[in-house]
């Protein structure tokens, strides 16, 4: 073991004090060049600063997130759906509406009614809708992307279509975005689409989906068959009715209208009125108020067993003609009226007429068959009939008159 002198021991003492205050000071000198805060650039010391000076940020700062104008980044699939949405997104509205109810005194007051969405088509404020959505309402109220509402006037409606056209007027010098009519006698089943609608007030919500079904007969509420509906697993609820639902070019191909759901939300089976029954919808309410569509001039019941049973008929299903307009075009055309009146409850039905089977090809087995077999039809069109006369089937061409005027006589 090596023994060290006092001195030498005194001397190792000194020089490792003398390292501690080395290091000591030296670190001290070092540390505020090491330290010194480095700059943040511009764009991100605005949100600094401001963490600084107030310890807190609101959860929307939180959630900021850069928005890149380089679609690049998404998939060409995104791509297209981002781009068809920030296009045409301001051209759907949310449409809400306020009805008359009585209260406790038995007075008229108004309240808030159903809402819907709709479909801006022209640049003078010209919205398609479906009637459903708007029907009794004592106003209609037209609201718009940029948060501005506008009371709308229905220029006309098609029940049978369950279609309408509103108009609002925007103040002068207000470009509205539009949407452009596609074509839907070209679609495919598999083929993408898109809708845009207010489901539960949530505005311009966006979903995709495909063509699921074509060619749809839907019965209506009103039990009015909507022939050719347009089958869709793109999420529809309520709240999307009347909004449009488009193809991949941002075409409009059908009006989103009704959904098949056990529980009241969207199960992916949704229906669109097809855009070309809606273009002639609107051509004609834009040029006539109304939907001008043909009738024959004549009174049919349709079958039901207790009569066919009472009247011995030869088939089961069928439009029996009770009467015929006097001089009028079906009678011209050699449609038979029945002559033997039986009362049935309040109605008198005259037996011993034709009974019409099908109407241009079209079964007719009950009266919504023949709404829809005339719902293309117009005023002066010349329609095929198939009917059974004496047991024996025959065929008359028959020519249409106006199905309003037709209505309004009858009644």
């Amino acid at each position: 073991m090596k023994l060290y002198s006092r001195g030498q021991v005194i001397l190792f003492s000194s020089l490792s004090a003398a390292l501690a205050l080395l290091l000591v000071f030296g670190f001290a000198f070092i540390k505020p060049r090491l330290s010194k805060p480095v700059s943040a650039p511009a764009a991100v010391s605005p949100l600094n600063d401001r963490f600084e000076d107030e310890y807190k940020l609101s959860q929307s700062d939180y959630n900021v997130i850069p928005v890149s104008d380089d679609l690049n980044q998404f998939s060409a699939g995104e791509r297209e759906n981002i781009t068809i949405y920030e296009r045409l997104n301001s051209a759907v509205v949310n449409i809400t509406t306020e009805v008359m109810a009585i209260n406790w005194f038995l007075e008229p007051v108004p309240q808030e009614g159903t809402s819907g969405s709709g479909s801006i088509i022209d640049t003078n404020g010209f919205v398609l809708t479906n009637n459903h959505v708007i029907q009794n309402a004592h106003r209609v109220f037209v609201n718009l992307a940029d948060g501005s509402q506008f009371e709308g006037r229905v220029i006309g409606i098609d029940p049978e279509n369950d279609l309408a056209v509103l108009k609002f007027d925007p103040p002068a010098g207000t470009v509205l975005t539009t949407i452009n009519y596609g074509n839907s006698d070209n679609l495919r089943v598999g083929q993408k689409v898109l809708a845009i609608g207010n489901p539960f007030a949530l505005e311009r919500t966006l979903t995709v989906g495909i063509v699921s079904g074509l060619g749809r007969p839907i019965q209506t509420s009103r039990n009015r068959i909507i022939r050719d509906m347009i089958q869709t697993d793109a999420s529809i609820n309520p709240g999307n009715s009347g909004g449009p639902l488009l193809d991949t070019q941002g075409r409009m191909i059908g009006i989103n209208t009704m959904i098949y759901s056990p529980t009241g939300g969207s199960v992916g089976i949704g229906f669109a009125v097809p855009v070309n029954t809606a273009r002639r919808v609107v051509s004609e309410i834009m040029q006539h108020g109304r939907v001008r569509r043909g009738w024959m001039d004549a009174t049919v019941v349709q079958l039901f067993p207790s009569l066919v049973r009472y009247a011995r008929l030869p088939v089961e299903s069928g439009l029996l003609v009770s009467r015929t307009r006097r001089g009028g075009l079906a009678e011209r055309a050699g449609l038979r009226q029945g002559a033997e009146p039986v009362q049935y409850g309040r109605s008198v039905i005259y037996l011993g007429g034709d009974i019409i089977t099908s109407v241009n090809g079209m079964p007719t087995n009950t009266l919504a068959d023949l709404y829809s077999s005339l719902e293309a039809s117009r005023p002066g069109d010349i329609v095929t009939v198939e009917i059974i006369r004496g047991g024996q089937t025959s065929t008359l061409r028959v020519t249409l008159a106006d199905r309003e005027e037709i209505m309004r006589t009858n009644q």
